[in-house]
C-alpha cells in the first residue's frame, strides 16, 4: 500500500510539473501546510457556522505525527457570519504568520470566529468601514509586505496602575463568553478529527481575544497546558481557578495602547501571584501600542515558549524542566 501510495504521489508531481517539496536524506514528499473550513452548529446563532483549520507543514508527510493545537481567539474588528466573512479571521495573529506569511508553525490552529452580536450596527468604523479588499491573500511565491504599524502619538512613560478593580466590568460588551461552550465544541472536534497530541493544547488571543482568553482559562483551566493574551488584560475574579490548575500564563500589552490602557493589567496578574501561582510571564512592548501583537506572533520565543509545557493530570508542567 505504502509503495502504491509512493508512485501515486510521485506520477502526479510528473503530472502536475510543480515544484514540490523533497527531503534529500529520504527522497520522500514533504507536505505543505493546508488551510481548511471545518462546520459546527452554533447554538448562540442556531445555525452551521465555519471555522478555520490550519494543519502544518508535514502533517500529512508524518502520518504517525501528533501535532499540538493552537486556538486562536481574534479581536472585535474581525467578527462575522463564520460563512463569507470567515476570511477577516485572517487578518492578525498566528493564522496569518502561518498562512499569509509561511511562518513554519507546528500547530494545527484553529481560528473560529466570534459573532457579530450587533456590533455591525453600532456605527463603529473599523467595522462598519471595513473592506474584504484588505484580507490579506497567501501567495504562490513569496510572502506580501506587512501592513505597517499602528500611528501612534502618545509618548513611552509608564502610567499608574489601578490595583482596586472592583468597580471595573471583568468582560468587555458580548465577546467570546457567549460562545464559551461552542468553542469547546470546536475544541473536541478538531481532537476527534486530526492527530492530535492532546497533552498540548494552547489557547491564545488579541484584544477582544485577549479577553476571552482569560476568560476560557477561568472557565476552563484543565484544558489548556498554557495560554497567551495579548493587549488584553484579566480581571482578578477570573484568578482563583487559573490558581488553583497552576495554568502557565504569558501576558502582553503596548505601554502605549490607547486602546487597551495598560493601567488595567496589573491587578489581576497580581491577584494570581497573591494566590501562589509562580508561572506568570508580563511583557510589556513599551513603544508598541494596541498593535503589539504584531511583535508577539511574528517572533518565535511565544511559540516555543508554549510548546515546553504539557497537560498533566492536575496542572501543566514545562517539558523543559
Amino acid at each position: 500500500m505504502k509503495v502504491l501510495l509512493s508512485l501515486v504521489i510521485s506520477f502526479f508531481i510528473l503530472i502536475i510539473g510543480c515544484d514540490v517539496p523533497i527531503d534529500n536524506s529520504t527522497k520522500k514528499v514533504i507536505s505543505e501546510s493546508e488551510l481548511k473550513r471545518d462546520t459546527y452548529f452554533s447554538q448562540s446563532e442556531q445555525e452551521d457556522r465555519n471555522y478555520f483549520v490550519y494543519l502544518p507543514r508535514e502533517y500529512y508527510s508524518q502520518p504517525n505525527m501528533s501535532w499540538p493545537i493552537l486556538m486562536f481567539l481574534h479581536g472585535n474588528g474581525e467578527r462575522g457570519n463564520g460563512k463569507d466573512e470567515l476570511d477577516y479571521v485572517l487578518m492578525h495573529g498566528p493564522l496569518y504568520e502561518a498562512w499569509i506569511q509561511k511562518k513554519d508553525l507546528p500547530f494545527i490552529i484553529v481560528s473560529p470566529q466570534l459573532p457579530m452580536f450587533d456590533f455591525d450596527n453600532k456605527g463603529i468604523d473599523y467595522i462598519t468601514n471595513r473592506s474584504k479588499k484588505n484580507i490579506p491573500v497567501r501567495l504562490l511565491k513569496g510572502v506580501p509586505h506587512r501592513p505597517p504599524a499602528f500611528l501612534n502619538e502618545l509618548s513611552i512613560m509608564r502610567t499608574p496602575s489601578l490595583i482596586n478593580m472592583d468597580r471595573v466590568a471583568p468582560l468587555l460588551p458580548d465577546g467570546w463568553e457567549k460562545v464559551a461552550p461552542e468553542l469547546i465544541t470546536i475544541l473536541d472536534n478538531v481532537k476527534k478529527k486530526y492527530r492530535v497530541n492532546q497533552k498540548k493544547i494552547y489557547l491564545s488571543g488579541l484584544s477582544y481575544g485577549g479577553f476571552g482568553t482569560w476568560y476560557m482559562a477561568s472557565k476552563y483551566p484543565n484544558r489548556f497546558a498554557a495560554i497567551a493574551p495579548v493587549v488584553g488584560w484579566g480581571h482578578p475574579s477570573f484568578m482563583y481557578s487559573i490558581a488553583a490548575q497552576n495554568l502557565p500564563v504569558w501576558q502582553f500589552s503596548g505601554g502605549r495602547d490607547a486602546t487597551v490602557e495598560i493601567k488595567y493589567f496589573y491587578a489581576g496578574l497580581d491577584k494570581l501571584e497573591q494566590l501562589g501561582h509562580e508561572n506568570v510571564r508580563f511583557t510589556v512592548h513599551e513603544d508598541m501600542g494596541h498593535d503589539a501583537w504584531t511583535r508577539v506572533y511574528s517572533s518565535n520565543e511565544l511559540y516555543d515558549w508554549l510548546l515546553s509545557f504539557e497537560l498533566g493530570e492536575s496542572n501543566a508542567t514545562s517539558t523543559n524542566e
